[in-house]
């Protein structure tokens, strides 16, 4: 079945009901007063011990976040990972802002750090304002991966991570810069020195589209390509990654939201990137049969794009969680900050009731019952993080549903795969990490507490007051990763920030001028979801 719906919001309604965040952004907790209290309290303790761990974390030579400490054994600090990236970077900006805005730090203090940061980043080896994907903190060179050469050492260009700017990772990176340029005023200067040279044109696949099929056919320019969609990074002096990120639930729509918000990117990424990947509508379209439940129910739904009115043809489609009536727009490897990490600046639960608003209520429930139904787990939340382990190793784990029935390429009807993830084999589901529970806060928030208050009663080894919560536990064995991440611990601040103070870091970024088109369209669309 096809739909058709037109766009009844436009952009000045939108900067409207922005100016009324303050009204729109209500308290998480509605337990009895008493209880919110206590809770609260035990969130700002929370948050004052993770803040604890940046006094380590800051290379005092560049003033760069390091990618990872780690505490072996849980004892004292054993290893550093001298090295960030452009996500590192981003997600610092806004533990420094939740800090802030908690009054764990002064406005001076807060303006002193960020501005130390913002000067490195002034000077880093950037590709059209975009940062490429390491840096070492000791001395700020790019270098090709961590722990690998100086790519001083590789003037020509190559397709390898010394030339790679992450479409991602850059979208994180501009997610910071818009927080501080709204959260610290007086900082402006500096932030639009940096935020006017970023280029995310760079990753939008602007060629021929084929209109009437998933991707172009054979016989078209591009052959093959799912075109209108964001490239997963560009090589400087080179061009654009040869992938796609077509799953628009993943974390890689920060960049979509900033890049459309820039005005780089026209409406069409937002409607030519999947949200269930699609049956075929030409007998070219690539054959999605092989992903985590196949058929998918839905339908064809039209829109009118609200900038560019052009019409585009758009699957609706959603799994089912296997027993129950829960239905959901899946992540692409199930791990939860893939859903929800955009949620933590981008207020999609307020302006996306009937779209990604929703599914991030959704995918939160999704992780809740198979880690406590179908795995048995005393806690959940998974998400890519540390192993629970002191090997400094990390992992793609997340919510797959490999409990469940899964038939491979080919199924059908009467054969249906029953994933939970697009992906299957992408993650495993035996480490549950806490980031995972902070970002789930804002859509389950009760059930969030109890899963954080439950983590560090069972595994008392996983929390320490110098820091906060560790990367990663087992659930089974109990065994946990002595190592915090600044990309984790970031997430965590915001979360807390956003709870404690009803969402002050979103408002932070929705107040922007970059997030106005970003809002519209999630206010717009309305998935098959229920």
């Amino acid at each position: 079945m096809k739909r058709e719906k037109s766009c009844a919001s436009s952009i000045a309604g939108i900067a409207a009901v922005i100016a009324m965040l303050g009204v729109l952004f209500m308290p998480q907790w509605v337990r009895a007063e008493d209880d919110a209290s206590a809770d609260n309290a035990a969130l700002y303790r929370m948050a004052a011990d993770t803040w604890r761990f940046y006094a380590a974390d800051i290379d005092p030579n560049t003033n760069l976040p390091m990618d990872n400490l780690t505490w072996a054994g849980g004892g004292s600090l054993s290893g550093k990972g001298q090295y960030t990236s452009a996500s590192n970077i981003g997600v610092y900006l806004w533990a420094v802002v939740s800090a802030r805005d908690l009054n764990l730090i002064s406005r001076s203090t807060a303006d002193s750090l960020v501005s130390a940061t913002l000067n490195e980043v002034a000077a880093l080896d950037r590709f059209q304002g975009m940062l490429y994907q390491w840096y070492d903190t000791t001395n700020g060179h790019r270098i090709r991966n961590p722990g690998d050469i100086d790519c001083t050492t590789e003037p020509t260009p190559v397709t390898d991570n010394c030339y790679f700017l992450s479409a991602v990772d850059n979208g994180w990176y501009a997610s910071g810069l818009i927080v501080v340029r709204q959260a610290l005023p007086e900082l402006r200067p500096q932030v639009d020195a940096l935020l006017q040279q970023m280029n995310f044109g760079l990753f939008y696949d602007s060629g021929y589209q084929h209109p009437g099929c998933n991707a172009n056919t054979g016989t078209d320019p591009n052959p093959y390509q799912p075109t209108g969609q964001m490239f997963g990074g560009y090589y400087a002096n080179q061009g654009p990654a040869g992938y796609h990120n077509g799953a628009l639930y993943s974390d890689p729509r920060i960049a979509i939201y900033i890049g459309m918000g820039l005005h780089q990117m026209p409406g069409d990424v937002w409607w030519r990137s999947w949200r269930v990947l699609p049956p075929k509508q030409c007998p070219t379209d690539p054959d999605f049969s092989w992903i985590g439940q196949w058929p998918a129910p839905g339908y064809w739904q039209t829109y009118r794009d609200p900038q560019s009115h052009k019409k585009f043809n758009v699957w609706e489609g959603h799994y089912d969680y296997t027993g129950t009536s829960t239905t959901f727009v899946p992540t692409w490897a199930g791990g939860m900050f893939e859903g929800l990490m955009a949620n933590l600046v981008m207020p999609e639960t307020i302006f996306g009731p009937r779209s990604f608003g929703l599914d991030d209520l959704r995918w939160a429930q999704v992780q809740v019952e198979y880690a406590t139904q179908a795995l048995h787990y005393p806690v959940w939340g998974m998400s890519p993080s540390s192993t629970a382990d002191d090997s400094g190793g990390y992992g793609g784990f997340g919510v797959e549903g490999l409990l469940f029935p899964y038939y491979g390429g080919g199924a059908d009807a009467s054969h249906p795969n029953l994933g939970l993830s697009q992906c299957h084999g992408c993650a495993t589901e035996d480490t549950v990490s806490p980031h995972a529970s902070f970002l789930a806060l804002s859509v389950l928030p009760h059930e969030s507490y109890a899963n954080i208050a439950n983590l560090r009663k069972l595994y008392p080894d996983i929390y320490s007051s110098d820091g906060g919560f560790y990367d990663a536990v087992n659930p089974t064995t109990g065994a946990v990763g002595h190592r915090r991440l600044v990309l984790d611990q970031s997430m965590i601040m915001a979360a807390l920030d956003n709870a404690i103070t009803h969402g002050s870091l979103q408002r932070h970024f929705a107040i922007d001028p970059v997030a106005r088109i970003g809002l519209l369209y999630l206010a717009y669309e309305r998935m098959s979801i229920h």
